[in-house]
């Protein structure tokens, strides 16, 4: 398998770093857009770029010619009664789901036009985008976006360009600590689910390691729910 240049929006925490961690073990040059690199402190080989997702993007200089994977993971978790929710809450939601996300693929398209065996593109959505959920109003609503977006590039980038997203349940990162403060939430979370537990991050970094990698070369305009079953079954005792 050829080296690939790996470029992880959002790569410094949460399912971003184990997604890092994951492709650099198969030998690619991995490149992290984030505001800070603390946690990349243990991988001196992890090109950062320090970058704001809610400002206008950069050149992106510190990247290669050619960029073979993109990987967007910033989201957001701002769960409130509707009647609650303002316009800058659907505003910040849109921001960092949805434009943040147009605005980097925007600003890495001619790198990843110039890959000779074509690219891919990865993008974050929320189960709660296809389950109802009380208080996701907000999040599900910008979600909703970003699988639109990915379903609109992959017709139009293909055949160069492959366009996926992972829709995941809760999932057990700093993103989600408010909602796993203590250990009746965890357990009312896990329950929620068909599996019976919530989200490992590795588990979804391994199937992000999937669809960015040449066996996963034939997979395009998807939405892939790992998310315990939550999506798609009930189980009945």
């Amino acid at each position: 398998m050829d080296k690939k240049n790996i470029f992880v929006v959002g790569g410094s925490s949460g399912i971003g770093l184990e997604i890092v961690k994951k492709l650099r073990i198969d030998q690619n040059e991995i490149y992290v857009a984030s505001r800070t690199s603390e946690f990349l402190s243990d991988y001196p080989d992890i090109h950062h770029l320090s970058t704001d997702i809610t400002e206008e993007i950069p050149e992106l200089d510190g990247l290669p010619d050619v960029v073979h994977g993109l990987v967007y993971c910033p989201g957001t978790i701002v769960l409130k009664p509707f009647q609650r929710l303002t316009m800058a809450d659907f505003r910040n939601d849109l921001e960092i789901n949805l434009l943040g996300a147009v605005k980097i693929i925007q600003s890495c398209l001619k790198r990843l036009k110039k890959s000779p065996t074509g690219a891919s593109i990865l993008l974050f959505s929320t189960v709660a985008v296809k389950v109802g959920m009380p208080f996701h109003a907000s999040v599900a609503s910008a979600k909703a976006a970003v699988e639109g977006l990915t379903r609109s590039l992959a017709a139009e980038f293909a055949p160069r360009i492959r366009v996926n997203a992972i829709a995941p349940s809760l999932t057990n990162t700093p993103l989600a600590e408010s909602l796993l403060s203590n250990e009746e939430r965890q357990k009312a979370s896990a329950e929620r689910h068909p599996l019976k537990r919530i989200g490992d991050p590795h588990e979804i970094a391994g199937f992000a390691q999937h669809l960015l990698s040449d066996e996963g070369s034939w997979i395009t305009g998807q939405i892939f729910y790992i998310d315990g079953g939550m999506s798609s079954i009930r189980t009945f005792k």
